[in-house]
């Protein structure tokens, strides 16, 4: 084996993020899907309100990523439950932000774009290079959460916006973002484009998909869903997630291999 695959198959082992593989998207999707519900579960089935949720939700992402950043290595639990906690924080505060504030979806949108912008401006300014698969650093790590912590806000109000304020509904919506998606993946086979440009442009936009597919499941027939129950829901797809997790390249990261 050569000295420069040793070297690669030790940062495989060593990364705290799993690789951007088919099996990591459907998860990602599912877990913005969750996010949704979940978000809207506490809201609004139980009523507790936007602020109250976030404020829940926010101290859940605290637990989380504490736990995640504790860790040596990629684990699949600690990684995939900050994941679920960055959407419902971003289901619950953009919903504070567009409803309660009054700011509007393209309002919230646009200052969210920016600050999707900033963060991943910062993150080159420091470390010098935008990470997607190979976090190993602590500093790459905290700006990686932070990137994913708004890129879930901003789908929020990108998928509220596409389904309500255009007219399209949850259902046209949801096809318009797996659109986008599926362009974003024949770039990746078929362009030049970089790598991290498309992984993030795909990571937000997979937030509203999960928006709109969550919608679709649990709002009421005469709104164009399903009216299925978000707590329902939620629990099925948070067993999906278990499921794909546990039976896919998921479950761990490649190990070192010998010498």
């Amino acid at each position: 084996m050569r000295p420069d695959q040793i070297s690669d198959d030790k940062i495989d082992a060593l990364s705290k993020v799993p690789l951007a593989t088919l099996p990591f998207w459907v998860v990602k999707i599912l877990a913005t899907t969750l996010g949704e519900t979940g978000g809207d579960a506490l809201s609004m089935t139980m009523k507790l309100g936007y602020a109250v949720s976030s404020v829940i939700f926010v101290a859940i992402f605290g637990v989380t990523l504490a736990a995640q950043l504790k860790s040596r290595h990629y684990h699949p639990v600690f990684y995939w439950a900050v994941v679920v906690a960055t959407t419902t924080v971003g289901t619950t505060t953009s919903d504070y932000f567009d409803r309660t504030l009054g700011l509007g979806y393209i309002k919230s949108s646009v200052i969210l774009f920016c600050a999707v912008l900033a963060v991943l401006a910062m993150w080159r300014r420091s470390t010098g290079a935008i990470a997607v698969d190979h976090i190993t650093k602590r500093s790459d790590e905290t700006f990686y959460w932070l990137t994913i912590l708004a890129s879930n806000t901003l789908g929020t109000a990108l998928g509220d916006f596409v389904a309500t304020s255009t007219g399209l509904g949850f259902e046209r919506g949801a096809l318009v973002f797996a659109g986008l998606i599926a362009l974003v993946a024949l770039a990746h086979f078929f362009t030049k484009t970089s790598t991290s440009v498309l992984f993030w442009i795909a990571y937000v936009l997979t937030r509203p998909l999960g928006a709109t597919l969550g919608d679709t499941l649990t709002k009421p027939v005469a709104d164009g869903g399903l009216n299925l129950g978000r707590i329902a829901s939620s629990l099925v797809m948070a067993g999906a997630m278990v499921v794909l997790v546990a039976v896919t390249s998921l479950r761990r990261r490649p190990s070192i291999a010998p010498a």
